[in-house]
């Protein structure tokens, strides 16, 4: 006699997406794509995107999420539910990615580098800082900090030309008419504190930012930063294309450029560790 054994996945996932069910459930309430994004600001094309789960066509993993809350919550399906099928979802399709297995074995000797090659490695090294000391020896005076850029302090510095450039640049236009360096930040949540302000103090805007609510940063502004503690919960764009968000995740952020050119390098470079504030216990600029 045979037994019969019946093994069931466990942590499956739902025969249908996210995307499906979110489009599904519009369908049924009779709303067209062009009536949910005028509800909830979302763009027809972002839309899309979701209920065809093309969710790696979206500029972040915080678009996804905030998105789809935004869009489940307008059709008045539990969004917590959402949101954590959505994240199962996309771990899911991690995991399932190739990982990248590499060609050289560490304890197989027969794979390992030659000697000469080793050799010739470290004295390309040793040459290079060489030249590299010796480059400083002869254009750097020993002992003497580089000179500065401009002698008088009324001149004009480096970060004021930096800052000229990314908000005071208005050559060329995007498609929509933006300006090719216009900073917005558009809210994806209600109640969302923060505030807008320049290095030296003034204040562009603080307020608790209803969801689909805008600010453009000023052309005029001088260094302007950001302080709040959900940059997960903005829609950023420069000159009208999604950029990337300042975090993923709920945590304080203060002090934050945010001029084109600065949250361009950001893009590419890692945080730095003092723009983290948990405790943000001082008082907002003035």
């Amino acid at each position: 006699m045979v037994e019969e054994i019946n093994i069931e996945p466990d942590n499956e996932l739902p025969l249908e997406g996210v995307g499906r069910r979110l489009r599904r459930a519009r369908e049924e309430k009779g709303l067209s794509l062009a009536q949910v994004a005028a509800s909830t600001r979302i763009s027809e094309r972002h839309l899309q995107l979701i209920e065809q789960d093309q969710f790696s066509e979206l500029p972040a993993r915080t678009y996804v999420f905030g998105f789809s809350r935004t869009y489940a919550r307008a059709l008045g399906l539990d969004e917590a539910e959402i949101v954590a099928s959505l994240r199962a979802e996309l771990d899911n399709q991690t995991e399932q990615r190739p990982r990248y297995t590499p060609a050289f074995e560490p304890g197989d000797p027969a794979k390992a580098p030659p000697s000469a090659l080793v050799w010739a490695s470290a004295i390309a090294v040793l040459l290079l800082a060489a030249g590299s000391y010796a480059f400083y020896a002869r254009f750097m005076a020993p002992g003497a900090d580089p000179a500065p850029l401009v002698a008088e302090e009324d001149s004009v510095t480096g970060a004021d030309v930096a800052t000229l450039s990314d908000a005071q640049t208005t050559s060329g236009a995007s498609v929509d008419g933006t300006a090719p360096d216009q900073v917005v930040f558009t809210a994806l949540e209600d109640g969302i504190w923060v505030s807008f302000y320049e290095a030296g103090g003034r204040r562009l805007q603080q307020k608790l930012m209803a969801m689909g609510e805008s600010f453009a940063v000023p052309a005029d502004a001088r260094d302007p930063r950001i302080w709040t503690g959900r940059p997960d919960a903005f829609a950023v764009t420069i000159g009208g294309q999604d950029v990337e968000p300042l975090a993923e995740e709920q945590v304080t952020i203060r002090d934050i450029p945010i001029t084109a050119n600065a949250l361009r390098d950001r893009m590419t470079e890692a945080p730095e560790p003092d723009a983290i504030d948990s405790g943000a216990a001082s008082e907002a600029p003035e």
